[in-house]
């Protein structure tokens, strides 16, 4: 199954990050009756503290933070604590290097920044499971603490690691994985350009190469690596904090970073997930938001479905609260009046129960100097915080939508091999990441809303059947387990939509001798007898659909259709003029569409319109594609979360009977939201 979790709040929580050790003693007991006085009731600590709990090694001091638990629990704070291995202290470095990871030259990253660590030095299990039960041994019953945080922004900053304790772990995954050197040699395909093996030393994690010549079949297995060394260090973590905390505590992570499978940590290290949002960054001023057109700071929501396949009612670790930036990198614009609730809203629809917002106040010193908090260096009230307070008071009125479920038009399929396999191949990133962008913008343009469902291990016919589309745009490496569970889904009535470059790859990323698109032939019922990519020499590709325009941007498969196939639509021009650019193939109760391209968001409307899942809440709003409109339904009650991502007032008409929670109010009809404002309706 694709999600799963031991836990989930009651009720809309607010939170914020809180570093004691950052300010004057004298400051803490303001600090908290004013974070209370806001709706704040947790606060997130100590991920950064390690030097505090273990000043030199093995001497170990809980009276700094015992102190200020006894002072939250004096005043009905609730804490999440934080392991502190994300910045081990200076003395752990200084006496075991072999902790630090290194650049792909070898080079060791030095201490004073952070996750400058590597997850497979045994020195820095050893160490990092000592504090850990130090920890969880001290604080793990206090009445203070309801969650525990692993670790902080598991492979953020870097997602790459290339120490020597790396290359050791390497071949050990490797023998596991294929028992013999016969087995790895064949599924590199070794032979090619003479890197066959015949010693298990012989293997490194990838090192510098000529022009990045490194061997793709490696390079795939290299990032598996990476994240099976992730998630041996996350649930190592884990299962100490397991053995000492209550049994009503949680355990989670905070963030969502690259080559990870971040839906097996939730299973096997988690109770629950949370993520950290930061819709600002679309505004940083190395970027172009006026020209740009992938929807901006509305773009979180792609990152936010991702969040709700791995976790269905999440938690919002780190909610934007103010400007980004270090002192060293980012440079970006406040967020403006409205923005911050907007962005807390628009996690709250896409399955946040919890928010935190990141941090209390700004800090005066250290690298992060411009990473804005809800109060500033002067510690007065401003206009943050009194949004923070009117956030709160929305967000109590949606208790009812608390745990509630998120309504999807259709689901966009991926699966970790051929995630990681864009990290390998040019052609292969190039049409997956154009192609993902241009599904969701069509998606939040059509208000036709999608869930993110990953294919895995353990995925059932049940993950599927629920959607009658489901869009699979690139699955190049491929496997007959997948390909018996797509069909399946579609027998059983489903629509399976797959884009250009299908198929022709297996598991080890190895491409297959077989007519494209592979083991999906049978299911396609088409024929890739020649492909291409678009070429800039040349005019816009594009075929002829019912009369109308078609796009078929950056990659072209030429097909044939089977005898028990048709031929929707083909190509207008180029050297392929009349050749079929979409087939469609009835299989079961249901049918596959091949189109011989990417997806645009123009093509991608035109399946909707075609496959009838376009526009699912017609019947209930009107709104203009500048608004993004979420439904999610919980006790036989239909909710509408309605967002203006815009500078400018905008209005939506309301098409039945709604209750709109802030207020209690009954509305119906023309409804003027403000600039950058919210709403959430219930329907009556």
């Amino acid at each position: 199954m694709n999600s799963k979790q031991n836990y989930q709040w009651k009720e809309m929580t607010m939170a914020v990050c809180y570093y004691p050790e950052h300010w004057d003693k004298t400051l803490w007991e303001d600090d908290l009756n004013r974070m209370l006085d806001a709706g704040i009731t947790v606060i997130r600590i100590a991920e950064f503290a390690w030097s505090l709990f273990e000043p030199e090694e093995g001497r170990f001091q809980f009276d700094f933070f015992d102190e200020f638990l006894e002072l939250c629990l004096e005043k009905k704070m609730k804490i999440i604590m934080g392991t502190p291995t994300a910045t081990p202290p200076a003395w752990l470095t200084e006496k075991y290097p072999e902790v630090l990871n290194c650049n792909i030259e070898g080079i060791p990253y030095r201490h004073g920044g952070r996750k400058h660590y590597n997850y497979n030095a045994p020195v820095y299990q050893e160490l990092s499971a000592r504090i850990v039960t130090w920890l969880a041994e001290h604080y793990g019953s206090h009445p203070a603490v309801v969650g525990w945080q692993v670790d902080n922004e598991l492979n953020c900053e870097t997602c790459e690691f290339y120490s020597e304790a790396d290359s050791a772990a390497f071949r050990v995954f490797l023998e596991k994985r294929y028992k013999t050197l016969e087995a790895l040699n064949q599924a590199w395909g070794t032979v090619f350009w003479n890197q066959t093996y015949t010693d298990w030393k012989q293997i490194y994690i990838p090192r510098l190469t000529l022009n990045k010549g490194v061997n793709p079949h490696m390079h795939l297995d290299y990032f598996r690596f990476i994240s099976d060394s992730t998630l041996r260090y996350c649930g190592m973590q884990a299962g100490i904090l397991r053995k000492y905390i209550k049994a009503e505590d949680f355990i989670t992570t905070n963030g969502m970073f690259w080559n990870v499978d971040n839906h097996r940590m939730q299973k096997d290290c988690l109770d629950v997930y949370t993520y950290d949002s930061y819709p600002s960054f679309a505004f940083g001023l190395d970027r172009y938001p006026k020209t740009a057109t992938d929807l901006n700071d509305r773009k979180w929501t792609k990152h936010l479905h991702e969040v709700r396949s791995i976790c269905p009612h999440f938690g919002i670790m780190e909610q934007q609260s103010g400007a980004n930036g270090w002192s060293t990198r980012m440079e970006g614009p406040a967020p403006r009046p409205g923005q911050l609730t907007l962005w807390a809203m628009q996690s709250v629809a896409q399955g946040a129960d919890f928010i935190s917002f990141f941090r209390w106040r700004t800090c005066t010193f250290g690298t992060e100097i411009y990473w804005h908090g809800i109060l500033d260096y002067d510690n007065r009230d401003n206009r943050k915080l009194a949004e923070v307070k009117e956030f709160y008071k929305k967000l109590k009125t949606l208790n009812p939508v608390c745990g509630s479920q998120y309504v999807a038009g259709f689901a966009l399929l991926k699966d970790y091999d051929n995630e990681w396999d864009t990290e390998v191949d040019v052609w292969h990133e190039r049409v997956n990441s154009f192609s993902e962008e241009e599904i969701f913008i069509a998606s939040e343009l059509n208000h036709t809303p999608y869930d993110v469902v990953y294919l895995q291990e353990d995925s059932e016919l049940e993950d599927l059947i629920k959607y009658p589309v489901v869009f699979y745009p690139h699955p190049i490496l491929m496997e007959k387990k997948r390909v018996d569970l797509l069909k399946q889904y579609v027998e059983q009535g489903g629509t399976l939509i797959i884009g250009c470059r299908s198929g022709y790859k297996d598991l080890n990323g190895k491409c297959v001798m077989m007519p494209q698109p592979g083991l999906l032939k049978e299911l396609t019922g088409s024929d890739v007898k020649d492909f291409t990519f678009t070429s800039s020499a040349e005019e816009e590709v594009y075929a002829i659909w019912n009369k109308e325009k078609m796009e078929m941007p950056v990659f072209n498969d030429i097909m044939d259709a089977s005898e028990d196939a048709r031929v929707l639509a083909s190509y207008e021009n180029s050297y392929y003029k009349g050749e079929a650019a979409l087939i469609e193939h009835s299989v079961g109760g249901g049918r596959v569409l091949h189109l011989g391209s990417a997806f645009s968001r123009k093509n991608v409307t035109q399946l909707l319109k075609y496959t009838e899942v376009i526009e699912p809440f017609a019947a209930w709003i009107e709104a203009p594609n500048t608004v993004e409109v979420v439904m999610r339904k919980k006790d036989g009650k239909t909710f509408l979360f309605v967002l203006n991502f815009q500078s400018f007032a905008v209005s939506v008409t309301l098409k039945q009977e709604m209750k709109l929670l802030y207020t209690g109010e009954s509305v119906m009809g023309d409804v003027i939201l403000p600039a950058y404002g919210t709403a959430v309706y219930e329907v009556i």
